[in-house]
């Protein structure tokens, strides 16, 4: 007979084969790692641990280590004690590695949600460990358990049985109850350096016999954001990606679809120079060769954040490496360009980021925000623009604009930053009489009266004589508005009124003279050059309130002067 070939073993994907087994292996989590050190060195180990991080930092394989160092009997079986550094050959070691110890339970939060999922660990914990030193209980995702449930659990994790440990993850601590909180010891976990990454994958890359440039190591990293998991997922697919050669960094730029930061530092330069047509043709080639419209704005925004933080920080390193001829460029741009300009244009691509982020067709977004961004560079700082003004300058005009900048005689006179109309001289000898407008008549009337508010929005004034007052009612008047008026002027003046209702004619009602009057005011302050220049600069702005700060700065007394 044919001896038949054994069946070929299955593969293990990295972030499954080079899992840490003990925390040797467990990079960039110093802190957590030196702390439970010299807890279990002096044998100060808590009853309960949290630990907290984003996605693939580490907290399930630490939670399985802790279990593998409270448990550890040595390749003789002789400990007595836990250790932080399991053997990983004893039979509670391999047992817990596989997944199959009795004593050490994981159970995943986000599929077992209720009270009674808890009422088996309550249920359990009054039982000795079969085979192992502690019952240990791994509470993966610990943030999607019912409040029931976390409510059941706190009696037994405040004062659980000495042969009990519990070990709880979560991406989400804010969701964790504070009384939960207080009663475990809470590691954070923090994201892992993109240098350290990058290190580490090449020490697997070598294991794997895996040829692969420092560059492309780099980048697989960077958008790792900090998770060794996701960096091993990556390093993964770019080695199926090579197909057995070198793996490049434009390999992994082409297999990621990021943009070539190069290529994003022209677009950013020829953007603030004012070169739209140029930029969009460089964005447009990068859409051709796959990158992603989203990635490119994020590069943007990581090209403006970098050249932000050279500009303040001249030895600041971030998105381009120090010694690369990119990074030396953008030294030279960041020299170049004001932090104004920086920072408007970091506002500008934030708000253009979400825009594509949305966006039904992502390129176009793109092609708009960047457009926005170029003609947003070439204006000067506000308060530069108010100075010169202020000084007497020129008023410059807009790109694309045609519109005449007002003469200096139109100028209103200006009072801190508010533009203010001439007010009209009060003449002498004025008439005093009590009544001689409809505003007079409205003044006689209680606040938010029904009758104050009809002579302001349903009254057309025809005339005013002493003792006299025709009007024309808008149909939204009640009929008994002329006796209502009657009555109320002559208990105010003591003399008899006559209201008399006229069919046509009229002024404005004093709502429409004050809505011409507002309108009026809004049209004058904008013929200010100032606000011209504003308006002109900024394409979409309106001016939404005009304040008369005269009167608030001058004393009563300088206003009494100026009235007579």
């Amino acid at each position: 007979m044919a001896k038949t070939s054994a069946p070929a073993q299955p593969y293990r994907v990295l972030a499954r084969k080079y899992r840490p087994t003990d925390f040797t292996g467990l990079i960039g989590q110093e802190a957590l790692v030196r702390t439970l050190s010299n807890a279990f060195a002096t044998g100060r180990v808590a009853h309960a641990f949290m630990l907290t991080g984003v996605r693939g930092v580490g907290k399930t394989t630490t939670a399985r280590i802790i279990a593998r160092a409270l448990n550890c009997i040595g390749p003789d079986g002789k400990r007595t004690q836990p250790t932080i550094h399991p053997c990983g050959v004893c039979e509670p070691c391999i047992s817990i590695s596989e997944s199959r110890n009795v004593d050490v339970q994981e159970m995943d939060a986000a599929s077992r949600t209720g009270i009674d999922d808890v009422r088996e660990i309550i249920e359990g914990v009054r039982y000795a460990p079969v085979a192992a030193r502690y019952k240990v209980y791994v509470i993966d995702e610990v943030h999607m358990l019912s409040k029931q449930a976390f409510n059941g659990l706190l009696k037994t994790l405040e004062e659980p049985p000495p042969h009990v440990k519990f070990v709880f993850a979560t991406t989400e601590i804010r969701k964790v109850p504070v009384t939960v909180l207080s009663r475990c010891q809470r590691f954070d976990l923090r994201r892992i350096d993109s240098a350290e990454l990058a290190a580490y994958l090449a020490t697997l890359a070598e294991k794997e016999k895996v040829k692969i440039e420092e560059g492309a190591l780099a980048l697989i990293a960077r958008a790792a954001e900090g998770s060794a998991r996701d960096s091993l997922s990556l390093l993964d697919q770019a080695i199926a990606h090579g197909e057995g050669e070198m793996i490049t960094a434009e390999t992994v730029r082409e297999m990621l679809g990021l943009a070539d930061r190069g290529r994003v530092l022209d677009i950013f330069e020829k953007l603030m120079e004012g070169r739209i047509a140029d930029a969009l043709t460089d964005l447009q080639g990068l859409y051709d060769a796959g990158a992603d419209p989203l990635a490119v704005m994020q590069d943007l925004l990581e090209t403006t954040h970098f050249l932000t933080r050279v500009k303040v920080a001249p030895a600041a390193q971030g998105f381009f490496d120090g010694g690369s001829g990119e990074a030396k460029r953008a030294a030279e741009l960041a020299a170049k360009l004001p932090v104004a300009s920086l920072t408007r244009a970091w506002q500008l691509l934030l708000k253009g980021l979400f825009e594509v982020r949305d966006a039904t067709r992502p390129i176009s977004a793109c092609e708009m925000a960047l457009i926005r961004l170029a003609y947003a560079a070439e204006l000067p700082p506000t308060d530069k623009l108010v100075k010169d003004l202020l000084d007497g300058g020129a008023v410059p005009a807009s790109r694309g604009s045609t519109a005449p900048a007002p003469s200096s005689a139109s100028r209103a006179p200006v009072a801190g930053s508010s533009a203010m109309p001439a007010r009209a001289p009060v003449p002498e000898g004025a008439p005093t009489a009590s009544i001689r407008r409809l505003e007079d008549v409205v003044a006689l009337c209680e606040p938010r009266s029904e009758l104050r508010v009809n002579l302001e929005h349903n009254v057309h004034l025809v005339r005013l004589e002493p003792g006299l007052i025709e009007i024309r009612p808008t149909a939204r008047a009640p009929r008994t508005l002329a006796n209502d008026l009657q009555t109320k002027l002559r208990a105010a003046t003591g003399e008899r009124w006559t209201v008399s209702i006229a069919s046509q004619g009229g002024a404005p009602t004093l709502a429409e003279q004050k809505l011409a009057a507002k309108t009026a005011r809004f049209e004058a302050v904008a013929q200010e050059p100032m606000v011209r220049a504003v308006l002109d600069r900024f394409p979409g702005a309106e001016i939404v309130a005009v304040r008369d700060t005269v009167k608030d700065e001058i004393a009563p007394a300088m206003l009494d002067n100026d009235e007579e």
